[in-house]
């Protein structure tokens, strides 16, 4: 006959057993989480290489890369495949966008890191946030209908309906979230200590922002503003809708361009035969483009170890 104890060992041991079992099954889970990530990336990459690799078999790498004509859509004779247009509107829509994003998304994150009260930064902090939860479509018609019309009626009279400037301003509106929120969260990290060392030597408080915080902070603020860069080279629904399908190498904001994203989407919406050779110019396009944001992200890490302060 099992005594009160020994009923309670036995309840204990298989607790424990329990508990073990399960002990041994959550890091399994977990690798097998993080594994799906990995994979995921790499099967991303052996697609486009491959892909990518059949397309320079028919297309010389050198005319991909220096080509400043871009008609992969057209029939026959004349497809041309050179790159550059879509590079040029690319960087175009991506410099208007950071003309727009850094400054504003710096001083935001100036203000709620030292000036604004708890209460204030409590409410304005995600207030300022959902601009990042808006669907990049809204932010495309809106760019169409309201931006384009704006300048146009002010500024830009002969400016066509479709245009880089105001793709460029709406994407720099939409990655202003990123950079603000990163950049506040690299300042309000300094100690404290520093800021008071500061204002005890006579410093205002406009200096001891400009002179010692965003110094002291530069690392991440280089970094939300390299990761803000990076999310404009990739956007697409904005620039499909507002900057037209256009590809030109241009450097003048009022004209029609056209992206490296805004020609996946429209040969992918379009009526072009599988396995041809604008087919393949997706995948070509799409590892240009893949370069291009992996370079950026590299730089990133790179400024954040290199200028990284330790407190």
């Amino acid at each position: 006959m099992k005594t009160a104890g020994s009923v309670g060992m036995d309840r204990f041991r298989k607790q424990r057993t329990w508990r073990t079992t399960w002990e041994g099954i959550i890091p399994k889970l977990l690798l097998v989480c993080a594994l799906v990530s990995v994979l995921t990336t790499l099967g991303i990459v052996f697609t486009l290489i491959v892909e990518t690799a059949r397309f320079f078999e028919e297309i010389p790498f050198v005319q991909f890369i220096t080509g400043t004509e871009w008609t992969a859509l057209f029939s026959g004779n004349q497809q041309k495949f050179g790159v550059l247009p879509l590079i040029s509107g690319t960087l175009l829509v991506t410099a208007g966008a950071a003309l727009v994003a850094i400054p504003l998304g710096l001083a935001a994150a100036i203000y709620l890191s030292e000036y604004a009260h708890d209460r204030v930064r409590r409410v304005l902090k995600p207030v300022l946030e959902i601009l990042a939860g808006i669907p990049t479509v809204v932010y495309g018609f809106f760019a169409f209908t309201f931006v384009t019309p704006l300048l146009r009626g002010t500024f830009f009279p002969d400016m066509g309906p479709f245009n880089a400037l105001s793709a460029s301003i709406v994407v720099g509106i939409m990655i202003i979230p990123m950079i603000a929120s990163l950049s506040e969260d690299a300042m309000s990290s300094v100690p404290r200590g520093i800021r008071e060392a500061a204002y005890a030597m006579g410093s205002t408080r406009l200096e001891v922002a400009l002179r010692v915080v965003v110094p002291a902070a530069l690392s991440g603020i280089i970094a939300s503003f390299v990761l803000g860069i990076s999310r404009a080279i990739g956007e697409t629904m904005i620039v499909t809708i507002a900057a037209g399908a256009t590809p030109k190498l241009t450097f003048d904001p009022t004209d029609s361009i056209q992206t490296m994203t805004a020609y996946m989407v429209q040969a992918a919406s379009g009526d072009i035969s599988f396995g041809s050779t604008a087919y393949k110019s997706i995948y070509a396009v799409g590892m240009t483009l893949f370069v291009f944001t992996m370079i950026m992200n590299l730089l990133a890490q790179y400024i954040s170890r290199r200028f990284k302060e330790e407190y």
